[in-house]
């Protein structure tokens, strides 16, 4: 199946330049007629469904996320400064039998740039590290993206912090406040903090760090003030279930929802046993679709248990390895308010519309 959204045949440039994919493949949306619609936060919202955080690149692929049915997407990860792109190429293949668990995920897994699975089935890598155009290019770009946002859909924004040098962990928790305001200058009516990717070897995954969690989202809200703020989320083990409650009890007070999880960070080789993504620091990178379904998933559980435990109110996000109408329901049955799907809408168009038609018992 050809890719729908980005395609990871040709560099990051290209697609930015002349993707999404399906421009060039000539498929229209299907027509959806809307006659109730879900509340996710302060919003009605068609379907709690769309696309987090990185397929979608600019204002031309949030245009056709929206008009094929995706009703709630992420803009890509911005920085207050330009930021490279991570050396093609940035996605791989990854030929998981089964569910990739913590203690497979700790074994190298193997990259390939094709693979004979069914697209339902895909689990692949990607290594991008969060590239940024400058500020002002990309909040013009942002205010394009939102004239798109049709009646019943909502434009996320992602923003995250850039390590500069001579930074202190407080000059880096501020940066993502500034880029939170950057973000908010443009008019969204959600930002996310994006706290877990681990595809930038210098910065670090820092969703297990209490103090960082808390001081991030707390400049965060500061700087964006009434606008709602989501905390993006990595898995955390059971063993770390301590830390993700203290956690949650640290930023309670700043965000309107957690958005879990991301990616499952491992080891990514060619079939002799070489790092497989060319660059420094890239050994490891985040593994996601089909294989990381299992712990999307039970961070839903667990996040939904904990908001009930604590009596507290805020959305989840389910994201990881929804490929199928049936995945997108087994999330919501565990608690998600909203669902999301990278891997499975970047092959798959018509994800969201093959959703709606099975939450409308449609044939």
């Amino acid at each position: 199946m050809q890719p729908a959204f980005y395609d990871p045949n040709i560099p990051y440039e290209e697609n930015d330049s002349r993707g999404p994919a399906l421009l060039s493949q000539n498929l229209k949306p299907k027509l959806r007629e809307i006659t109730k619609k879900q509340k996710f936060l302060d919003f009605e919202v068609n379907l709690p469904f769309g696309i987090p955080s990185g397929p979608l690149l600019n204002s031309r692929f949030l245009k056709a996320a929206f008009e094929f049915g995706f009703d709630v997407n992420h803009y890509k990860t911005r920085r207050s400064i330009p930021f490279p792109v991570n050396q093609f190429p940035n996605v791989l293949f990854v030929d998981v039998d089964g569910d990739l668990t913590i203690e497979k995920a700790k074994k190298s897994v193997i990259g390939k740039k094709s693979t004979q699975k069914n697209p339902s089935d895909y689990t692949i890598t990607n290594s991008f590290g969060n590239p940024s155009q400058k500020a002002e290019e990309w909040q013009h770009d942002m205010k394009k993206a939102l004239t798109y946002e049709g009646d019943g859909q909502l434009l996320i924004a992602s923003a995250v912090g850039t390590i500069q040098q001579g930074f202190s962990d407080e000059d880096y928790y501020n940066d993502f406040a500034l880029t939170a305001r950057l973000a908010n200058e443009t008019g969204v009516k959600v930002i996310e903090v994006n706290l877990s990717c681990p595809n930038v070897a210098s910065e670090g995954i820092l969703c297990y760090s209490p103090d960082a969690v808390e001081a991030i989202c707390r400049k965060s809200k500061e700087a964006i003030g009434s606008t709602h703020l989501l905390a993006k989320a990595g898995y955390f083990s059971h063993d770390q279930q301590e830390i993700l409650e203290k956690i949650l009890k640290k930023i309670l007070p700043f965000i309107s929802g957690i958005a879990a999880i991301n990616t499952i960070p491992a080891a990514v080789v060619d079939e002799r046993g070489n790092q497989a993504l060319p660059g420094k620091g890239r050994l490891t990178s985040g593994i996601c679709g089909a294989g990381i379904k299992w712990a999307g998933v039970d961070m839903v559980k667990r996040l939904s248990h904990l908001r009930d435990k604590l009596h507290a109110d805020f959305a989840i996000i389910g994201v990881g390895g929804v490929m199928t109408p049936d995945d997108y329901l087994e999330y919501r049955a565990v608690g998600a308010d909203c669902v999301q799907s990278a891997t499975g809408a970047m092959w798959n168009p018509y994800l969201a519309y093959e959703i709606w038609k099975r939450e409308n018992n449609e044939a």
